[in-house]
């Protein structure tokens, strides 16, 4: 494949995989509208659908065994949407107003995901230990947002425990019911999808080859091919949402969209193809990503938590990590000199802004 046709196929397999996965997330809300799902399932729904491009991409890149370039697509889309979903949502809204309960529930599943990943990215736990821990997980979450908490009180566990649950997941309906409205599905919604998901796997194929392909002709390191170039652009439908909405003040909805897309990564994008296919030996280019990834997870849920939302400041402040995270992947990918310590300054500085974001007043930080 010459240089000329590699480019071509790049910008056409991201072009098609990113428009056509649009329309993937309506015709797949539309199907679970038809199917009754709650609003949060629906969520799931979204994000799932939404994160086709960079799971795909992603184990694309692992049986072609390139785990760095397939564990950077997803890792660093992680830190993406961390960025572009809540970051730039909350410049654009000014103020996206968050209840404590879906904080709490939603980032609790959030940072386990984060913290598995981790451990199974270091190398310290198998991938099918840590697909089985986040699975199981995983599969509760949804189980108490497909029930919207009507069985608590049938489990073995406090009653004052089963009442939080359901107010939490009743305040997380509320956050996704008016950005998540779809009509009620056909059979011609079902057929779409399967067109939809089929164009999506194959354009997002051709991409990941194309981006592999050019990244050995320009000796661009699969760190920065995968966490940085791949990630960021499977994940423009996300950010592209996460604008809309919240410049018409619903952004509310990109926190659960975000946080939910990120721990579906994880597990459909590096657990399970890790399982089948191996996550190759532990490198301290995907670890790099990883702790970005978790570290600023545990951030932005603490200033969310603390001021009942995230504000314009806090906003700037989520972006400018992004900034110092970019600078660190590119660093160390290439091997800069002093790479190490310039990752280590960039991540103590980033973790100093999002400090100064969790001290910061909440009033000062929302009109930031």
């Amino acid at each position: 494949m010459s240089t000329a046709l590699a480019v071509a196929a790049f910008v056409a397999g991201a072009v098609v995989s990113l428009l056509t996965s649009l329309v993937l997330v309506a015709r797949l809300e539309r199907v679970g509208e038809r199917l009754g799902l709650s609003e949060a399932l629906l969520g799931m729904v979204a994000a799932l659908a939404a994160d086709a491009p960079e799971v795909t991409a992603a184990v694309t890149a692992v049986a072609h065994h390139q785990q760095r370039v397939g564990a950077g697509v997803i890792l660093g889309s992680n830190v993406f949407n961390l960025a572009a979903l809540l970051g730039l949502g909350a410049v654009v809204a000014g103020r996206v107003g968050l209840h404590r309960g879906v904080v709490l529930l939603g980032g609790g599943v959030a940072v386990w995901i984060a913290a598995v990943s981790l451990i199974t990215v270091a190398g310290a736990l198998p991938a099918g230990w840590g697909l089985a821990l986040a699975a199981g997980v995983l599969v509760v979450y949804l189980i108490l947002l497909g029930t919207e908490g009507k069985r608590l009180d049938r489990l073995p566990i406090p009653g004052r425990w089963a009442t939080w649950l359901r107010s939490a997941i009743s305040e997380e309906e509320l956050e996704l019911e008016e950005a998540i409205r779809p009509a009620r599905g056909r059979w011609t919604d079902v057929a779409a999808s399967v067109i939809a998901l089929t164009v999506v796997v194959a354009a997002s194929v051709t991409m990941e080859r194309a981006a592999s392909d050019l990244g050995v002709r320009w000796a661009v390191p699969e760190l920065v091919v995968g966490g940085f170039v791949l990630a960021a652009v499977t994940s423009l439908p996300n950010a592209v949402a996460a604008v809309y909405l919240a410049a018409r003040g619903r952004g509310a909805a990109t926190f659960s969209t975000a946080l939910n897309s990120n721990t579906l990564n994880v597990v459909a994008g590096l657990l399970v193809p890790g399982v089948v296919l191996g996550l190759g030996r532990p490198s301290g280019q995907a670890i790099l990503i990883t702790i970005w990834y978790a570290l600023l997870t545990v951030a932005v849920l603490a200033v969310a938590y603390r001021h009942h939302g995230l504000g314009r400041f806090t906003g700037a402040l989520i972006l400018g990590a992004y900034a110092g995270f970019t600078g660190s992947v590119v660093a160390v990918g290439y091997s800069i000199s002093a790479a190490g310590i310039t990752a280590a300054v960039l991540g103590a500085a980033s973790a100093a802004l999002m400090a100064a974001g969790l001290i910061k007043r909440g009033q000062t930080a929302s009109s930031g």
